[in-house]
């Protein structure tokens, strides 16, 4: 998925804050008002018809919020990279694996535990 520079900047405004109007994001993501309000609002548009950015009608103006975690969106640009390489799940581990060779012991250390909180997770959620 292609996204230009505007967009990854209102992409980055809502993985750190909840919800907020064109006016809000215009204001934070450009305080020099080097671009048009309009502007923003089309890239916002444009992350909502893309499944990025979900919105609701409030008053006369739209409230966006992320449709996804920062998490969730770069690990499904991972995994849409990677398919044109990869042809099994054990492709993808063993890439994954390959790219812990790089980690040093306090990172292999944070990704065990997220490792263990996500199996947490799914156990609670009922998968296996």
């Amino acid at each position: 998925m292609r996204l230009g520079d505007l967009e990854k900047a209102v992409l980055q405004y809502f993985w750190g804050n909840d919800a907020a109007d064109v006016k809000q994001v215009h204001r934070e993501i450009d305080p020099s008002a080097q671009r048009s309000m309009n502007t923003v609002q089309s890239a916002m548009d444009r992350l909502f018809k893309k499944g990025l950015l979900k919105r609701e009608k409030i008053g006369h103006a739209f409230v966006y919020r992320s449709a996804q975690s920062r998490d969730a969106f770069v690990a499904k640009l991972m995994r849409a990279v990677a398919s044109d390489f990869i042809s099994s799940e054990q492709d993808y581990l063993a890439a994954f694996s390959s790219l812990t060779d790089e980690l040093d012991s306090a990172q292999l250390d944070e990704l065990e535990q997220l490792i263990e909180r996500r199996r947490s997770e799914n156990q609670a959620g009922g998968e296996t």
